[in-house]
């Protein structure tokens, strides 16, 4: 698992630690816009999944679930002797970041996930076939629509975007994809006591996550910011509003 620390806290203090936890065929690279926000007062934790980035990619037939990339995470944290930190997950990331919550809720300071599904249906197994026919390319161009809003976002990094989820392994994508479907997180979280906050956009242009702004509601200490006006990904299209909105929602924290 690829790591890196970015540290900007005043060199006399000792911050608390927040791990970022990207989606799928993402990296920590999607992360560079909220880095400059929160790494002023905490130690910022970036990694790359396994199969993604530059992590190692295993061999087709590796069996992907979130419990498998939790247990990835529970080892990172313990890698670095994380006894307990802020734990921010997008999309999938976020997902995993929720099963992590449920399972080892004494490592966590506190929870965020951002436009992250807690039930997983057929679209991702429809994902799964388009890879195995067309490629990753062809994956990323029919769902990139839905993913960044063009009236905000600016060509480049969309092409960019693009080409950085376009780059991840076929397979690691695909059976992940199969992977999901049947997966629901709901009845696994209504008992997590972490403060939470949940992310997300006034819309996406498919909804294919299911109501990943209720995810709120699924915990007791539960919070939602909704941004108007932005459909699609918020995490990648207001990075920065969105690390504001972090900061704001941590400084509440007891």
């Amino acid at each position: 698992i690829r790591w890196n620390v970015d540290d900007f806290t005043d060199p006399w203090t000792q911050p608390q630690t927040v791990v970022l936890h990207h989606g799928m065929a993402k990296n920590h690279k999607f992360w560079y816009g909220w880095v400059p926000i929160l790494a002023q007062h905490y130690r910022v934790v970036r990694f790359d999944m396994r199969g993604m980035g530059q992590s190692s990619v295993p061999e087709p037939g590796y069996p992907w679930s979130l419990d498998n990339f939790a247990q990835d995470l529970l080892g990172l944290l313990d890698r670095l002797e994380l006894q307990q930190v802020h734990l921010i997950g997008e999309t999938v990331g976020g997902s995993i970041s929720m099963r992590f919550a449920s399972l080892h809720p004494e490592r966590l300071l506190s929870l965020t996930a951002c436009t992250s599904p807690v039930t997983f249906d057929s679209h991702h197994t429809e994902a799964a076939d388009l890879i195995d026919r067309e490629g990753m390319a062809a994956w990323v161009a029919s769902s990139i629509g839905r993913r960044l809003d063009p009236d905000i976002v600016d060509p480049a990094f969309i092409r960019w975007y693009a080409d950085q989820m376009a780059a991840t392994a076929a397979h690691v994508v695909s059976d992940f994809q199969r992977h999901a479907p049947g997966g629901d997180l709901r009845p696994l979280v209504q008992n997590v006591q972490t403060p939470t906050l949940i992310l997300a956009a006034a819309s996406l242009r498919e909804e294919v996550l299911g109501d990943f702004r209720g995810a709120a509601n699924l915990f007791p200490n539960g919070r939602l910011v909704v941004f108007p006006g932005v459909s699609g990904f918020v995490q990648h299209i207001l990075p920065v509003p969105c690390a504001r909105a972090w900061l704001d929602f941590a400084s509440g924290l007891v």
